[in-house]
């Protein structure tokens, strides 16, 4: 199993158009094969910071995904909205 934590600081006021386009990447992504599950987080304390927290059920699925059209094409533009971003990818180990 896959865990994908991927977390982004947006330009300010620019949070609600990424979840807006976070919408559609989420619903196309979770009818993908080996998507476990796909959801978007906003931080408590500061509304700018935006976590997606996906699991796969391996690598080959998630690479599968980051191929896809939706992906392809919201991800780029979602980039242009961020101040900054981390991502981390971890496998399962107990």
């Amino acid at each position: 199993m896959i865990k994908v934590v991927a977390k982004g600081t947006y330009f300010d006021g620019k949070a609600e158009e990424v979840i807006e386009l976070f919408k559609e990447l989420v619903s196309e992504t979770r009818k993908e094969k080996g998507c476990i599950s796909y959801s978007l987080f906003r931080d408590v304390k500061n509304a700018s910071i935006l976590t997606m927290i996906e699991e796969w059920e391996n690598r080959e699925a998630l690479d599968a995904h980051m191929k896809t059209e939706h992906f392809m094409r919201i991800v780029p533009i979602i980039s242009k909205l961020r101040i900054d971003s981390e991502l981390n990818i971890y496998e399962l180990v107990m």
